[in-house]
């Protein structure tokens, strides 16, 4: 499934565990976040559920109160500036959503493809 066509980061995580790479998307997370200097404090294997809690609550967290490794988290995940800018809302909290699921997207999209060139 093309990583455009996820209505939400449940399916993200869906599509993860049907493919058998949940632990890779996982893993992608958590090594991104570490690149950035960020601490995500997930187990390895978290629910579909508490993963998508967990990361909302860390990037509403990062927009409010470190900014510039906000910024800096985005780069290194590689979410497109042009499609943060698209999010059509003030609410920061609804911002902290989308953003989460356009990291989702991104990390789901590097997992996959490096799965298709491994195989």
């Amino acid at each position: 499934m093309a990583s455009s066509q996820f209505e939400d980061s449940i399916r993200v995580l869906e599509e993860a565990k049907r493919s058998k790479l949940y632990e890779k998307l996982v893993a992608q997370l958590k090594k991104d976040f570490e690149l950035a200097n960020i601490r995500l404090n997930i187990s390895d294997n978290p629910s579909p559920e508490k993963l998508k809690t967990e990361l909302h609550e860390k990037v509403y967290r990062l927009i409010l109160e470190q900014f510039p490794e906000y910024l800096n988290l985005l780069y290194i995940v590689d979410v497109s500036e042009d499609k943060v800018k698209q999010i059509e809302t003030t609410d920061v909290v609804d911002m902290a959503g989308a953003v989460s699921f356009l990291i989702l997207k991104r990390e789901w999209m590097k997992v996959s493809l490096r799965r298709r060139f491994e195989t």
